[in-house]
């Protein structure tokens, strides 16, 4: 190795870590300072039964990684083979390395390249090393982390996920042409039912928003709406006792996580977990595990359905909404009283530093 060598891979390995300081994607649509803070969050990126045998390419904060499995470890890297960029996910899997289809370079679990087919009695260079990021199983998905700095960052709660008695399911995620801040207002956001949900199981005869109360928590925002909304299924509505009244209880984890569990009657639950993963400024990748403790042996094909629908419903008002991010000020936007939530959610937003002001 020659000296210039020498202190070119000093100075690659001095930056070692999954991105070097200062980094931002090429053509980011994230202010700098926003895609630095979100950068140290953990997302969802893929759902662990899309994991095939094929590297799979995926968008997170405008950086195309790819996730793949390696054994039984679940793996996440830069797309990008250091020698000549192609798509790390053009390739395929071997063991535990992953393989460039463009010259069979071999990379194994740190990154680093292990093999050059061209030359197999040459050390590759430590500049032969593919960005890796930490990736995590919970429920059912594959989370990672662009600056894992932050110790205090974490994956956010579900309770009743491992809770006995009730039913995992993780539904086929949902792609949207907005933010993912949009579309965690618009989660939240209980005066729409009526009106965009009314196919569904929600009434435009009933479109009051009682007065509710929301708390902030160790965690985020908490906020119990009762309401005689129902959650059945329009077809199944009987099944509510008369003049019941449904708790919806929303817990918000900054900054793109909000979990709702719905009090069917008697001891029944559903727990939602919604989680929008920012692919860009204006694309979302929705995941949504979700548990239940009734209809626990019926068609998980139903719930694909109709959640399918729901989130089809979301999807076409956040995708016309002007302006396409979230306002954080309150001024740039008028309110009635229903919106508490919301506004609960933009503070805390706020409070992250955030400001979400486009680039490009």
């Amino acid at each position: 190795m020659t000296a210039v060598t020498q202190a070119f891979d000093a100075r690659a390995q001095a930056s070692a870590g999954p991105l070097p300081p200062g980094f931002l994607p090429r053509d980011c649509t994230f202010d700098p300072t926003d895609w630095a803070i979100l950068a140290r969050q953990w997302f969802p990126v893929a759902r662990l039964a899309d994991l095939a045998d094929k590297p799979q390419a995926v968008t997170l904060l405008d950086l195309p990684l790819v996730v793949y499995r390696a054994g039984d470890t679940v793996r996440v890297a830069r797309d990008l083979c250091p020698h000549r960029g192609l798509p790390l996910s053009m390739g395929w899997v071997e063991g535990e390395e992953i393989v460039c289809a463009y010259h069979g370079l071999r990379y194994g679990p740190d990154g680093q390249c292990r093999k050059i087919p061209a030359h197999p009695d040459l050390e590759p260079s430590r500049r032969l090393k593919v960005g890796m990021f930490p990736a995590v199983e919970r429920y059912g998905l594959v989370w990672t982390c662009l600056d894992p700095s932050d110790e205090t960052a974490a994956i956010p709660s579900f309770p009743l996920w491992d809770a006995d008695g009730f039913q995992q399911i993780v539904t086929p995620f949902v792609d949207i042409a907005g933010s993912a801040a949009r579309q965690m207002e618009g989660f939240v956001d209980v005066a729409h039912f009526a009106w965009v949900h009314h196919e569904a199981f929600a009434d435009r005869e009933d479109p009051v928003v009682p007065i509710y109360d929301t708390k902030v928590t160790d965690t985020g925002l908490r906020t119990d709406y009762w309401s005689s909304v129902s959650n059945y299924p329009r077809h199944l509505r009987h099944l509510a006792p008369p003049d019941f009244r449904w708790l919806r209880r929303f817990e918000i984890q900054p900054p793109f996580a909000a979990h709702l569990t719905i009090f069917f009657p008697g001891e029944q639950r559903l727990s939602i977990l919604n989680l929008p993963s920012p692919v860009s400024a204006r694309k979302t990748r929705l995941f949504v595990p979700l548990v239940r403790n009734f209809d626990t042996t019926g068609d998980v094909e139903d719930v694909y359905a109709f959640n399918a629908q729901i989130f089809a419903e979301d999807a076409a008002v956040v995708e016309r909404q002007t302006p396409e991010e979230l306002p954080l000020e309150p001024s740039e936007e008028a309110h009635f009283p229903a919106d508490k939530t919301s506004l609960g959610y933009r503070r805390l937003l706020r409070g992250m530093g955030l400001t979400f002001r486009y680039v490009t």
